[in-house]
């Protein structure tokens, strides 16, 4: 028996119901319940094309943009259904927010690349102070505070990706997704992107996809096993295994194909 309850023991934000993902007929992930829980890190582990990062997309409906997909079953942000006809999917972005698996800066300077996502959603306050705080946020201001000026583009790989994640918490979400955030980066790098998710937790809801175990050890309070099946057409099909808190996953999980994964002995 799966047990879908572990995050409720802390309050809600996203609520995953029943959830079917459709590319066309094709059923790709099925049957997914799923809590995430406020001020909390989960991570979403498995093998390629268990469903992971498709799952994830649902959340601030970036699949909405691929013409062959549908969602089946209900996903509710603060009991608001996020698939409702009237809601509109821009506003969804804005209040759930996403960082990419490589860091991805708009070809502006580095003020800019925090300033102009918080200008389009009609920020009115003080920018500089804005900016500031987000590059604190994402423990970047140090390195770049006398070269606000110069391009995003500039900096190093790891820099770039905590520029990424300053842009992102300028709009002010309240849910940050990172879909395989550190799988371009060295370890350096990672290990700072690490520390960065452990203090981003007191402020934001974070979810993390990642094929690292180790990762997902480190900075996850949440740790969801997805897996993937043959269906009897052929087919490849993503589903959730096993959800907990994190040190269960990893040290005392229920079910078996959890213990091989994590333990490496996964075929």
């Amino acid at each position: 028996m799966i047990n879908h309850q572990s995050a409720k023991q802390t309050e809600a934000v996203i609520k995953t119901e029943n959830v079917n993902v459709y590319y066309g007929n094709f059923l790709a992930v099925a049957g997914i319940y799923l809590d995430i829980a406020k001020n909390q890190v989960t991570a979403f582990i498995g093998p390629s094309g268990c469903g992971k990062s498709t799952l994830l997309r649902c959340y601030n409906r970036l699949n909405d943009l691929i013409p062959s997909f549908k969602l089946q079953g209900a996903i509710t942000y603060h009991n608001q259904n996020l698939y409702a006809p009237e809601i509109d999917p821009v506003q969804v972005r804005r209040r759930i927010g996403m960082v990419f698996q490589r860091p991805n800066p708009f070809p502006k300077s580095i003020y800019e690349n925090i300033a102009f996502g918080a200008r389009i959603n009609g920020y009115q306050g003080d920018m500089d102070e804005l900016v500031e705080k987000s590059l604190r946020q994402a423990a970047l201001w140090d390195e770049v505070k006398d070269k606000l000026r110069q391009s995003g583009l500039a900096l190093s790989g790891g820099q770039q990706q905590r520029l990424c994640i300053a842009r992102t918490v300028a709009i002010q979400p309240d849910v940050v997704l990172m879909d395989e955030p550190c799988s371009a980066l060295d370890p350096i790098s990672t290990l700072k992107v690490e520390e960065l998710i452990h203090q981003l937790k007191e402020n934001y809801t974070i979810i993390i996809v990642t094929h690292n175990m180790q990762q997902a050890s480190r900075v996850a309070d949440y740790t969801a096993f997805f897996n993937v099946r043959t269906t009897e057409k052929g087919d490849r099909q993503g589903y959730l295994v096993e959800y907990d808190r994190t040190e269960k996953i990893f040290q005392n999980p229920k079910e078996e194909a959890t213990q091989q994964y994590v333990s490496g002995r996964f075929g």
